[in-house]
């Protein structure tokens, strides 16, 4: 079997930028502690000193970490989330990099992304263009957003930072890997149309679409979710919750990984494939939004068409 260690070097090295004498934190549950061991060894072999902080499994994705795992992370320079249930749009997230950390985010990764794929992508060579959409989406005050399954949404990013994951971070700040992507997080209350998730939910088991999932969004908030078996999920795990801020529409993202290519339920290929788009719902609070809710989750969509006050960006999924 092919060793992780080289995925490993490319996360210490290329995307966290580990340095000699930082402390690292490895926060893993018991599934990924062969991954969270790879990179104990690449960044150990950097000078780092590092810590492996086992998570208890969450029950659904960005709900809290425990207080021993969130009081770890604040203590880092680096922090690596290798855990089933996302972590990245958390309190503790946000409290670790305000105390100075980077953080990269692994969620569901599999030894399969440690070996081969969107792990390998010249992530340096795409940083620039990831730069440039973010910086876009910065300057917009709305965007609509197509497809051929007949999603047809407006939103307002007036005043909204753009924020560029392009797996490197070398200052306090988080991203995501390989899942390149310009992101940033709708006003609250201005989305308006109907979104058709024809590519991917890859959270909460849901995974690739097997029939189309329909959100219909007013005010800023999903109001219904229509489709199959996977939509009637969906609808009923969020209603358990109990918590209306799950509805919020928090997040427009583009993907940018050309090494990402096709739909595997795994998150972080799914989010970064090459020309799609996809919709975070749930909490904003991470990504220049207000809303911290129980849970938060992406919807991404196949064949995107993008245009930022009116100017096309993306036009049947190409830039």
């Amino acid at each position: 079997m092919t060793s992780m260690a080289p995925g490993a070097t490319v996360l210490v090295e290329t995307c966290a930028g580990v340095a000699k004498g930082e402390r690292v934190v490895v926060v893993s549950d018991q599934e990924r502690l062969p991954i969270a061991e790879a990179l104990q060894t690449a960044a150990t072999e950097a000078g780092a000193e590092v810590e492996i902080v086992s998570s208890p499994r969450r029950t659904i994705d960005n709900e809290e970490p425990t207080v021993a795992v969130s009081e770890a992370m604040a203590r880092a320079d680096v922090v690596f989330l290798v855990v089933y249930h996302s972590l990245a749009h958390t309190a503790a997230t946000r409290r670790a990099i305000a105390a100075g950390a980077r953080v990269v985010s692994m969620s569901a990764f599999s030894e399969r992304q440690m070996r081969e794929g969107g792990l390998f992508t010249d992530f340096m060579a795409r940083r620039p263009v990831c730069d440039a959409l973010a910086e876009a989406l910065g300057r917009a005050e709305e965007v609509r957003v197509s497809n051929p399954a007949g999603t047809e949404l407006t939103m307002s990013l007036r005043g909204r930072p753009g924020n560029s994951h392009a797996c490197v971070v070398r200052s306090a700040g988080f991203t995501a890997v390989p899942n390149i992507e310009a992101n940033a997080s709708p006003v609250e209350g201005t989305t308006e149309g109907t979104l058709v998730v024809d590519g991917s939910i890859p959270y909460y088991g849901v995974g690739v679409i097997e029939e189309p999932v329909v959100f219909r969004v007013r005010g800023g908030r999903v109001r219904s979710i229509e489709g199959g078996r996977q939509a009637s999920f969906l609808r009923e795990l969020l209603a358990r919750q109990g918590d209306p801020a799950v509805y919020n529409i928090a997040q427009f993202a583009i993907g940018l990984n050309p090494d990402c290519t096709e739909f595997t339920g795994e998150m972080l290929n799914d989010e970064g494939i090459d020309g799609t788009i996809h919709i975070g719902i749930g909490t904003s609070a991470n990504l220049g939004g207000v809303v911290q809710a129980k849970t938060h989750f992406d919807a991404v969509i196949r064949t995107p068409s993008v245009w930022l006050d009116g100017t096309p960006i993306l036009v049947d999924g190409s830039l």
